[in-house]
């Protein structure tokens, strides 16, 4: 099983000497990659529930630091050589996808090949007011933006959509090689997009069974193979019983808690994490 942490930029790692110590440590001991949340901006007065507690309310304070994902694994990168950077997952809907491509393959670039590009929907209106963004319509740009980004990756270059529309538009660096497209979610849509379009689906759900079975089903109808779509979820607590039961739905990814404590005590930690959590669950 390949073994990713979650939360690596939000506190206890904020500080740039606890960014580049989380790093360090997770590549020390083999973890195999990093994720970063996205958010732009948490409105104080937001009204939209949030879909992932029972009651709405988020885990955290609007006031806690949300760095910017693609500037945060661009730091990463620099001080590290080999765990994969993984965004998880970008708000696409919210940005340019042309300097989106182009702030990706820089980074895929300078990193010897090192990114997984995790993108979702998003789903906090008052976000989107606050950047400028349509809310309504980011089902109908997701799917265009994740056009754009693979004509600019590639040689092709030209796009015709209907937001945006280029000829041999010069996008340079290319990324060093194919840059994966992992899609979250918790909706049988979000599956369904994941089986049409996605390189790797990460939904976020107790039971994700059924939402990898809808992946599937809109893969084959789709007209691609299954089983070339990477299944992977997200496990909290992680144990060797939870984790076998997602590695029998054909999970081969599982992102986990790093230990939570402050820098000073994380290397000792992190030790503990690897002896106690990694090597276990890396031999399932």
């Amino acid at each position: 099983m390949k073994i990713g942490l979650m939360a690596v930029s939000t506190p206890p790692f904020d500080s740039p000497r606890a960014a580049r110590e989380v790093v360090r440590l997770a590549e020390h001991h083999g973890v195999d990659s990093l994720w970063v949340a996205d958010h732009v901006v948490l409105p104080a007065g937001r009204k939209t529930p949030y879909p992932y507690s029972p009651d709405g309310e988020m885990p955290h304070p609007p006031e806690q630091p949300h760095p910017d994902s693609l500037t945060w694994l661009a730091f990463a990168a620099g001080a590290s050589e080999r765990v994969r950077l993984v965004t998880g997952m970008l708000v696409l809907p919210q940005r340019n996808p042309v300097v989106t491509a182009k702030q990706v393959a820089t980074l895929d670039h300078l990193s010897g090949g090192r990114v997984s590009l995790g993108v979702g929907l998003g789903w906090m209106r008052e976000e989107f007011e606050v950047i400028g963004a349509d809310f309504d319509t980011r089902v109908e740009r997701f799917d265009e933006w994740i056009g754009v980004l693979r004509a600019l990756w590639s040689s092709e270059e030209t796009f015709e959509g209907k937001h945006f529309q280029f000829r041999d538009a010069r996008c340079y660096p290319k990324p060093a090689g194919r840059i994966p497209l992992i899609m979250g979610g918790h909706s049988k849509a979000a599956a369904r997009r994941a089986g049409r379009l996605a390189d790797a689906f990460c939904p976020i759900a107790d039971d994700p069974a059924p939402l990898f079975a809808e992946c599937r089903r809109a893969a084959e109808e789709a007209g691609r193979d299954p089983s070339s779509i990477e299944l992977m979820s997200g496990v909290v607590p992680a144990t060797v019983e939870s984790v076998e039961r997602l590695a029998a739905l054909g999970v081969s990814e599982v992102i986990v808690l790093p230990p939570m404590v402050p820098v000073d005590e994380l290397a000792d930690a992190f030790s503990e994490f690897a002896e106690t959590t990694l090597k276990p669950l890396r031999e399932i």
